[in-house]
């Protein structure tokens, strides 16, 4: 399973107050914060998970890396709405969280939400990119909102970002719809590329026949992703536990015949 420090970026500028997302664009960043949250500590027990907000009077850090959800909503509650999003500020600034912490072993990445228009010069967002990618940081983008401004640069920073051997970086862009936002994340290659290389499969991953597996159930990822979710990490304690009986049978087998002296 890959072991992860995430640090994630939420846009609380004035344009977080629309209501094209249920029940506005902050809120649905709130349940989809919740959701990536628990999708990151099921992968790995071990990650640990950060929070800073992008807009404001400035980018600030409103939790420092946790393995506890209570600490990330307690610093959602505490942000303030308004003013507008410096997501290279943002950025740096959570490149800098990874840099100091604690398990050096742990991989970097940043989860960054956009439902603002960029006011960032298109250069100095690639320079930036360039030095994530020297600094081995991915980074995966919720692009929302403000789509027909955003996904162009969007697109192309993630491009440069992206090591061409691994692709770990990915962008989601979506549109307003009857889906809550935090369902399209979990449909997204930013939640299902991680199941994919932790090794269990995850829906759509190689490991346990990815998403036919879920259709032998009855359930189609793409349409019902938290049951798929819920099913993965099912499949995923089944397969630890049996591991972990016969770990313990063997370990009775040798007990039982001791090395003759």
């Amino acid at each position: 399973m890959v072991l992860e420090a995430t640090v994630l970026i939420v846009d609380n500028s004035e344009f977080s107050r629309n209501g094209d997302f249920p029940r506005t664009r902050f809120e649905a960043q709130i349940d989809a914060v919740e959701f990536l949250f628990q999708a990151k500590r099921n992968s790995n027990p071990e990650n640990s998970i950060g929070l800073i907000s992008s807009a404001g009077s400035n980018p600030q850090v409103l939790s420092t890396f946790t393995p506890e959800f209570g600490k990330i909503l307690a610093g959602l509650h505490e942000t303030s709405i308004g003013g507008e999003t410096r997501l290279s500020t943002a950025i740096q600034i959570a490149a800098l969280t990874l840099k100091h912490r604690q398990n050096k072993v742990q991989h970097q990445r940043i989860i960054a939400f956009v439902c603002s228009p960029l006011q960032e010069d298109r250069e100095e967002l690639l320079r930036l990119a360039k030095r994530l990618k020297k600094n081995k940081i991915a980074v995966d983008v919720v692009n929302f909102g403000e789509i027909e401004s955003n996904t162009s640069i969007l697109e192309e920073f993630i491009q440069t970002v992206n090591n061409p051997q691994e692709e770990g970086s990915h962008i989601a862009t979506i549109s307003p719809g009857p889906r809550l936002l935090y369902e399209h994340i979990a449909a997204s290659s930013i939640v299902l590329e991680e199941g994919a290389e932790s090794g269990f499969g995850g829906v759509g991953g190689a490991g346990m026949g990815g998403g036919q597996d879920f259709m032998d159930f009855g359930v189609d990822p793409s349409m019902d992703p938290e049951l798929a979710l819920a099913l993965r990490l099912s499949m995923e304690e089944e397969q630890t536990r049996q591991q972990r009986l016969r770990q313990e049978e063997g370990n009775g087998t040798k007990n039982e015949n001791p090395p003759s002296q």
